[in-house]
């Protein structure tokens, strides 16, 4: 008989919370159009996100959205604990000028610095800024990206290098960071994708899929691994979009509302426009594909957002109460993440209620299961769109 209690052997023992900073109080709720930074909103957001106890926040990477690098200085230099994570695409910075900023960040920051490499998953995004690779020769340049990153941190002595896509000759010591190294993340659903980073990231970034189907990934990532002869596995990372009210119900009609105001922003905007035909990375594919087959999968995860937006970026949605959505992350800490990006849609307010009700509840049964070797009630008693009888459907258009 299964014991209630236990704690999955592939259950992570810590989890770290991962945020979004954003530049100005635009949403897909309520669009604002702008192009730049809202200084004091910025300064308010990311400091919203350290007193409500996040560890890190990602700075993302666009070709007309402000430069990541710059706004992760701004990060470290108005928090005291917060992790700058710079999603940087390789195509857009030579590999020993990345590591030399990213060494910067992080004495600046007192090793604080993250690096989320992006290798591109559509190629009109890509042309913008003049890279014409194809998408798995953009995975492999990325990998040598990555060993040429760790090089120029670690290496004593200068050295050349000659590979497939980069050249020089006797580089360095390059600037070393604040301690021995900086985590390097990647993400990414396509074979390529699994190939770089399973053999090489020390973290490798999914979006919410379904539990069963997020297991087989991280297996597979951690097969990957092994295979390349590592000791240690990447750091799973996974993100969602939660929508939380007070009680279930309240959060599912929330949720209806929200999708159809997501879905017009979306339809009205220039991402409609841009994103012509199927989408070419397979994250999106895959987020589209679960979409039809079902909207609601396991305790709370909810598709019709990323329906609602072809499947472009992080768009699934955790929904319910902060106890079914907290029981929902402790579900996919069982799976083997132990980094949860959460971000909302009403994005301040959002981060403000999850570091208040979400975080905390996660937290504590993460202490409960280090101090008793077993796991808590919190999942057992929030079963959420698993409870018998309760179908979300039949909340849509109430109000």
């Amino acid at each position: 008989m299964t014991n209630p209690t236990a704690i999955p052997e592939t259950a992570s023992p810590q989890v770290e919370f991962i945020s979004l900073s954003h530049l100005n109080p635009s949403t897909e709720l309520n669009p604002v159009p702008s192009r730049g930074i809202d200084l004091p909103y910025f300064k308010k957001y990311v400091r919203a996100l350290e007193e409500s106890g996040y560890d890190y926040t990602l700075l993302p990477y666009g070709s007309n959205s402000a430069d990541s690098f710059v706004l992760a200085s701004a990060v470290g230099q108005l928090t005291e604990r917060l992790r700058p994570i710079v999603a940087l695409r390789p195509n857009t910075t030579f590999p020993l000028v990345a590591a030399q900023k990213l060494a910067t960040l992080d004495q600046l920051t007192e090793g604080r610095a993250v690096v989320h490499l992006i290798s591109g998953g559509n190629d009109a995004e890509q042309a913008r800024q003049g890279d014409y690779l194809p998408k798995d020769r953009r995975y492999a340049r990325t990998s040598e990206f990555i060993d040429l990153l760790r090089r120029a941190w670690t290496e004593t002595s200068p050295f050349s290098h000659e590979g497939e896509f980069y050249k020089f000759d006797e580089f360095g010591p390059g600037f070393a960071p604040y301690g021995s190294t900086i985590p390097i993340s990647i993400g990414g659903q396509s074979d390529a994708a699994f190939g770089v980073g399973g053999a090489k990231a020390d973290i490798f970034s999914f979006w919410g899929e379904p539990l069963a189907d997020l297991r087989k990934e991280i297996d597979r990532v951690n097969g990957i691994a092994a295979a390349a002869g590592r000791t240690d596995r990447p750091r799973i990372w996974v993100t969602f979009r939660p929508i939380i009210a007070r009680t279930d119900e309240l959060a599912w009609r929330k949720a209806f509302d929200y999708a159809a105001r997501i879905e017009q922003t979306f339809n009205a905007g220039p991402a409609r426009a841009f994103l012509k035909g199927a989408p070419q990375n397979v994250g999106s594919q895959r987020a589209l594909a679960f979409a039809a087959k079902s909207e609601v999968y396991d305790r709370a995860l909810w598709t019709r957002t990323a329906a609602a937006t072809g499947g472009l970026g992080a768009s699934t949605a955790l929904v319910g109460s902060p106890e079914t959505v907290a029981a929902a992350i402790l579900d996919y800490v069982d799976q083997g993440a132990s980094l949860v990006s959460i971000r909302g849609y009403d994005t301040l307010a959002d981060a403000v209620d999850y570091g208040r009700h979400v975080l905390p509840l996660v937290r504590q049964e993460i202490a409960h299961r280090a101090a008793t070797g077993q796991r808590g009630a919190l999942q057992d008693a929030h079963p959420g769109a698993l409870a018998p009888g309760f179908d979300p459907a039949t909340l849509a258009g109430a109000r």
